[in-house]
């Protein structure tokens, strides 16, 4: 790690819009207005974004294929005092979007990385499927074939967080099955379609309801899709039980504080409750003495 230098210029990693472009910020603009170069996913889709909002910044292509390669040399440019900013084709880049073999570089050069923030589907999707957003899993895409999306989704299938998915059109309807056979059937999901867009569609329902209504219309698998599924249902009855009998054996060899914290991370539950519950279990105890 190097110490930031005085004449080094600023990696800016700048959020676009999704779709609506009345959703780009003002400070976007003066962003990509003011650096001295625009590293962004495809030129040709962002050259149509900046001309709208009338910027005239230099443009360099940093993609999956060559992020690695060009890292460093762009690093250089900062190095050197130049500004620089990252866009993604839609979105905030680094959510299921290259960008991270730059990012990384620019903070191991000691380089100031500075967020831009904006849109992403995952969020405008969790903004209204009616799910718990108290705890969600992003998993991204799922993989391609048949066989390892069903083994991804089978490591998910107990998680009690809600699982938000990126998804394509050529992919939605077998994913959506995938779902409801490896997940439950079930399982209240919603889909959310063309977010911010002309054709915008969420829809809400079970799994299999999804399934058959998006396998039914044409229309709804067209565009790029956000799907959210419910985690888990967590059964607190039993949740405390253990929580109980954790609490009543650590008791027996640690003071209070330690056993609640240790027994938090055994339980994932929440640390200030299995202390309450070992007061409980101690003033029981005294009570029967």
């Amino acid at each position: 790690m190097h110490a930031q230098t005085e004449k080094a210029g600023k990696l800016y990693v700048v959020a676009t819009p999704i779709g609506n472009l009345r959703d780009m910020s003002p400070r976007a603009v003066e962003v990509l207005s003011s650096v001295s170069l625009i590293a962004a996913e495809d030129t040709r889709h962002s050259k149509k974004l900046l001309a709208h909002f009338g910027v005239g910044t230099r443009l360099m292509a940093l993609h999956d294929h060559n992020e690695k390669k060009l890292a460093d040399s762009i690093v250089q440019q900062l190095e050197q005092g130049a500004d620089v900013a990252l866009i993604s084709d839609a979105g905030t880049p680094l959510i299921s979007d290259p960008g991270y073999a730059l990012v990384r570089a620019a903070h191991d050069a000691g380089v100031t990385v500075v967020p831009v923030p904006g849109p992403a589907a995952f969020t405008a999707a969790l903004s209204v499927a009616g799910l718990p957003t108290d705890r969600f899993y992003f998993e991204g895409f799922l993989p391609a074939k048949q066989l390892a999306r069903r083994q991804r989704l089978a490591a998910l299938q107990t998680m009690p967080a809600t699982l938000v998915f990126y998804e394509s059109s050529h992919r939605i309807v077998e994913s959506l099955s995938d779902m409801a056979e490896s997940l439950g059937s079930q399982r209240t999901a919603v889909v959310a379609r063309e977010l911010t867009k002309v054709f915008e569609t969420v829809l809400f329902g079970t799994l299999a309801e999804l399934h058959a209504r998006v396998s039914g219309e044409a229309n709804q698998q067209k565009g790029e899709f956000v799907v959210l599924v419910q985690g888990m249902a967590i059964d607190h009855d039993e949740q405390d039980a253990q929580g109980r009998h954790a609490m009543n054996v650590l008791l027996e060899e640690l003071p209070l504080k330690q056993a609640a914290a240790l027994a938090a991370k055994i339980t994932g539950m929440s640390k200030n409750r299995l202390y309450d519950y070992g007061l409980e279990i101690k003033q029981s105890k005294s009570g029967q003495e």
